[in-house]
């Protein structure tokens, strides 16, 4: 009788894990690491906000490229370089990476932290605003990949998703601070800036996401950002 007790327990305690195993139809937490040691790592960059004119690209001295990072940091550092000069007041410049091998129509939870070098000094005063405060930081995830589109309404090239502008959020995107380098000092500073609450969004039926970091700009002048690393973290 006693041997039959125990067989009985035992044989509920292996259903009740078998249906919590079940239940638990989450992925484990997946970190993704990228430090641009070397190169780009799938990483592009972009431009919206500014209107459709010939040779504006040159007149807003837009640039992106694999670079190291700036005297007097450690030039040695691997980086991602973005730079232009915001002549519409409302320049957004942004990095994207299409990751894979996700499940397919599944929502995630997306967590970002980015270190910058950033070389606005605190409380600075600037063209139409600080080159510091004034210029916002966001970061956000997309279901469809990131790309300015022309609004003929304006002739402007604008994004396709919701970013928000300046410093009020979209859908797609959040604030995660701004461009001021935390010192008194224009020299370049490391900085790090992460979401405060996880970025909702399903993935397409391939499984697929993209990760967009840009600067959504109010200083009518140049800024030159460094990407250092950027981490994201799927739940």
């Amino acid at each position: 009788m006693r041997k039959f007790v125990y067989c009985f327990i035992y044989l509920n305690l292996f259903i009740i894990a078998g249906c919590n195993k079940e239940d638990n139809n989450t992925l484990p937490t997946e970190d993704l690491n990228f430090n641009f040691q070397y190169d780009n790592e799938g990483w592009t960059g972009g431009f919206a906000d500014y209107p459709n004119v010939p040779d504006v690209e040159n007149h807003y001295e837009l640039q992106f490229s694999h670079s190291t990072l700036p005297a007097p940091l450690n030039i040695s550092d691997g980086a991602l370089k973005q730079s232009g000069f915001n002549h519409s007041d409302d320049l957004f410049m942004f990095v994207k990476k299409r990751i894979t091998g996700l499940e397919p129509n599944k929502n995630y939870s997306v967590d970002i932290e980015i270190e910058i070098a950033s070389n606005a000094r605190n409380s600075s005063m600037g063209v139409g605003g600080s080159p510091g405060e004034s210029v916002y930081i966001k970061a956000g995830a997309s279901r469809v990949e990131p790309t300015k589109v022309l609004d003929n309404y304006d002739n402007y090239f604008r994004m396709n998703l919701d970013k928000g502008n300046q410093s009020v959020e979209g859908i797609n995107m959040k604030n995660i601070g701004n461009f001021a380098n935390g010192t008194d000092m224009a020299i370049y500073t490391l900085k790090t800036l992460k979401t405060t609450s996880s970025i909702i969004v399903q993935s397409d039926s391939n499984g697929e996401i993209w990760l967009i970091v840009g600067t959504d700009s109010g200083f009518e002048a140049t800024t030159t950002i460094y990407y250092n690393s950027i981490k994201a973290t799927f739940n």
